[in-house]
């Protein structure tokens, strides 16, 4: 059986072989591979809306990424979106990184992550529920002015059905 790290330089390599020799991806080392959300449920469900298109952006706590030793994200950084089961999905490139006051996530960004109805109602939502389970983790509570880090990404490989 193949392990993990395995089946995720396989999906990179595969992905590098659809690029012409001279492009610069294949001078990268494999980005990190990772899932969204809290539970393999929640990386299948966003996992799935990126691999179609859909999904474009992604939000994080601030707090979480310092507490987890992280940096922000950076504009070209890519990475390997993984379902529930740890399989690799899909490939995305950062196109854009703000940091903003939760009450401050607009419904662009709300449409960009392309959860649920993709208002700012569902946005709010399903977020203050997800980062409130973060937050209970970090030992804190989401307030309206909690910086969240606001990712947009644009998927890289595959590339959806049209």
């Amino acid at each position: 059986m193949k392990s993990r790290v395995d089946i995720v330089g396989e999906f990179w390599r595969a992905y590098r072989d659809t690029l012409p020799v001279e492009h610069p991806h294949h001078e990268r080392q494999r980005p990190l591979a990772w899932g969204f959300g809290d539970s393999s449920a929640l990386a299948d469900e966003l996992g799935l809306l990126t691999l179609s298109g859909r999904k474009r952006a992604t939000a994080t706590m601030l707090e979480e990424l310092i507490a987890n030793g992280e940096l922000l994200p950076q504009i070209g950084e890519l990475n390997i979106i993984l379902d529930g089961s740890e399989q690799p999905l899909c490939l995305i490139e950062t196109i854009d990184v703000q940091v903003l006051p939760f009450d401050q996530v607009d419904e662009q960004f709300a449409r960009d992550e392309g959860e649920g109805d993709g208002s700012l109602t569902y946005w709010q939502d399903a977020h203050t529920a997800f980062f409130g389970r973060v937050a209970e983790r970090l030992g804190t509570t989401l307030q309206p002015t909690t910086p969240i880090v606001c990712e947009r990404f644009r998927l890289l490989y595959p590339q959806p059905d049209t």
